[in-house]
């Protein structure tokens, strides 16, 4: 019978009897064999094209030794392929230089796994049908601080969330370990982060989520904050319609001019005196008359933008003259008040001529609000005609002692609100 030989090292196995006078060539054949299965150092060249590895029958064979040393500079990506059928460790060194191209041991028929980078050693088995790289990932035991390289353990080898705060030191992650952006909101547990653990001036305005808030100035606003104290909805309000808070003009009469309204009013309350009438004239035997009072009214205007209308504040009426007339020529009426499209307030009418009653007091046609005629505030320039101010009521006027001119109105008032819109 003839000799047969082993499935994974092709070594020859001998039939009792057979092979007389051949069979310690023959024996040591298989020992050299066996050596180059658990000693041999085999150097291969890669660079050019794919290898294909060989076990041949009781033949040393390049696929039969223990290491193997890849060499080259790739020109493409390679495969190292061992024969299908045979079970056998290897130990694989790369010391190919890649250009950027894979390599890749596997059986002919089967799978197999790519070497990482060039440089490295790794185990692998062929089962016969595929071949296993042996990784850290597939060998149990703890791996100790003591055999770690210093910064070997990167970003890129680490699963998601396999560091824990647990498994960290107090204060082991600093600044200088961390990557810019590496730390996102998503890996901040709510108030983790307190004012003592942020340096000066550390949170600037691109470090902040944006809330949806459109920067801008808002009057009168409506705003939403949250649980941590973010503002995440802002609104301006709408103008006042009530309570005209803010004072934007005020004229003493006699004058003219223009009122134009704040872009955002929306309501005017405007108070309008008009002129006092002066005083009549004292003739040689007669007593003065005293002028009326202005009109005197509040106005609440509602205002359609853009708004602009001329105004006028009337002056006093002058006094009557005096000897003249044996009983005295009466004074003249104030001017009246007036703002195009807002309200009139009409002046005092001048006070007659010699003795009699005063002037004839000024209206306030369409006013919201009017005050008794004979009643003011302390200090108030709305007055009847003649010199007096202050809270006051019409009186008699007593006869002068001698004939002269009657005393001049005081002018009118002009002021102008607007509500809080502004």
């Amino acid at each position: 019978m003839a000799s047969t030989f082993s499935t994974d090292l092709k070594l020859e196995l001998m039939v009792t009897g057979e092979n007389a006078g051949t069979w310690g060539d023959k024996t040591n054949t298989n020992l050299n064999l066996i050596q180059q299965a658990i000693a041999g150092v085999q150097s291969i060249d890669v660079a050019a094209s794919d290898v294909t590895l060989v076990m041949s029958n009781a033949t040393l064979s390049n696929a039969r030794n223990m290491v193997l040393n890849l060499t080259g500079s790739l020109t493409g990506a390679r495969q190292v392929l061992i024969p299908d059928g045979i079970e056998k460790n290897y130990i694989i060194k790369d010391s190919t230089t890649r250009n950027g191209f894979s390599l890749t041991i596997k059986t002919v028929s089967g799978t197999g796994f790519v070497m990482e980078t060039s440089g490295i050693m790794v185990a692998c088995f062929s089962d016969g049908t595929n071949v296993t790289e042996v990784s850290l990932n597939s060998l149990s035991g703890i791996i100790e601080t003591a055999q770690l390289e210093n910064l070997s353990i990167t970003s890129g080898k680490l699963a998601s969330f396999a560091v824990t705060s647990a498994r960290l030191n107090s204060f082991a992650v600093t600044t200088s370990r961390l990557a810019t952006n590496a730390v996102t909101a998503a890996k901040i547990t709510q108030s983790t982060i307190t004012q003592a653990k942020l340096a000066a001036n550390s949170v600037g305005s691109n470090q902040l989520i944006s809330t949806g808030v459109t920067a801008a100035e808002y009057t009168r606003p409506t705003i939403t904050i949250d649980a941590d104290g973010r503002i995440t909805a802002a609104s301006s309000g709408s103008a006042s319609t009530s309570g005209m808070e803010i004072p934007v003009l005020y004229s003493v009469g006699p004058a003219s001019g223009t009122y134009t309204a704040n872009a955002n009013a929306t309501r005017a309350g405007v108070y309008m005196v008009a002129g006092a009438g002066g005083s009549g004239g004292t003739g040689q035997n007669n007593a003065s008359s005293v002028g009326g009072t202005g009109g005197f009214g509040f106005f609440n205007k509602v205002i359609t933008q853009p708004f602009s209308q001329p105004f006028s504040v009337g002056g006093g009426g002058n006094g009557g003259s005096g000897p003249g007339n044996p009983t005295g020529n009466p004074g003249n009426a104030g001017g009246a008040t007036t703002i195009a499209n807002i309200g009139t307030v009409n002046g005092g009418g001048g006070g007659p001529g010699g003795p009699g009653s005063s002037g004839s007091t000024g209206n306030a046609p369409g006013a919201s609000l009017t005050y008794p005629v004979n009643t003011f505030i302390v200090g108030s320039p709305f007055s009847v005609g003649g010199p007096p101010t202050g809270p006051i009521t019409i009186p008699s006027c007593p006869p002068f002692t001698n004939p002269g001119p009657g005393a001049s109105g005081t002018g009118g008032v002009l002021a102008v609100f607007e509500n809080i819109g502004t």
